[in-house]
């Protein structure tokens, strides 16, 4: 079975130690031998992609939007899933199986309305404009994730801070979102980790090459006649690198949320 997963790890890394190994190249090497071992370890296509694709401006914008979209999805959806838990209606088994449904949806399907919306709203070019809609495509999942996960939460909690006095926000606030740290993790991490990776969308927002993603910066060195391949592979290392560190530091978070969050209740 180690043998197995072994062969699957290496399975699955090859494309990216095939990448960073010939990031290290010259093109003339690149082309003669995919598969040869760089003769140097030169940092200078590095150095030449940062420039070309200004990579410190686009790391920001990357990060700004991350940030942005993951935490309206985190407010909107724990507060829904919340509610729509402890709320025992028809109404809000209605609205929760419409956050279930949505998740079936295919963004090919939509891209088209979606991008009129944006025009009608005057968000075209805008990083929060692009925030806004990341967040409206990604509460789906993440209600769904709270509404699991809350039913394993006692609701006398709840009960007791309400007769000490406190609001439904409050009770929220100080007694039901500090329980929900696991599945907020999870929420957090996949949610970044989409938000990051993503191409298709910034694509069509964003035409402004001062607001562009990482990976919208890197589909920049691709040319109409030629393409620098070592520049690109070096930049898909850079943008990759990142996300990478971060989902290593977190993926026990991310197994834990999901396992507790979508099989609870």
């Amino acid at each position: 079975m180690h043998l197995l997963l072994i062969i699957g790890a290496l399975f699955w890394l090859a494309p990216l130690l095939l990448a960073l190994m010939n990031s290290f190249k010259t093109n003339g090497e690149l082309l003669t031998n995919v598969l040869s071992l760089p003769k140097s370890l030169s940092f200078e296509n590095y150095a030449r992609t940062m420039d070309k694709m200004h990579y410190f401006r686009s790391l920001g914008n990357t990060v700004l939007l991350s940030s942005v979209s993951v935490t309206l999805i985190i407010l909107f959806s724990s507060l829904a899933g919340w509610k729509l838990c402890r709320t025992k209606t028809r109404l809000s088994k209605f609205i929760f199986g419409l956050f279930v449904f949505s998740m079936l949806i295919p963004f090919s399907s939509i891209m088209i309305p979606i991008y009129r919306v944006i025009l009608a709203l005057k968000l075209k070019n805008s990083l929060l404009g692009l925030s806004l809609v990341y967040a409206g495509l990604g509460v789906s999942m993440a209600v769904f994730l709270y509404h699991g996960f809350v039913k394993g939460i006692p609701q006398e909690l709840e009960e007791a801070a309400e007769m000490d006095g406190c609001g439904q926000l409050q009770v929220f606030r100080y007694m039901v979102f500090p329980l929900l740290k696991p599945i907020t993790a999870t929420v957090c991490i996949t949610n970044v980790l989409w938000v990051w990776n993503d191409f298709l969308l910034p694509l069509i927002v964003i035409s402004d090459n001062k607001k562009y993603t990482l990976l919208l910066s890197t589909n920049t060195l691709f040319g109409q006649y030629s393409s620098d391949w070592t520049a690109i592979l070096s930049a898909l290392i850079i943008a990759a690198l990142p996300v990478i560190v971060f989902y290593a530091f977190f993926q026990k978070q991310i197994l834990r949320g999901i396992s507790e969050g979508a099989l609870k209740g």
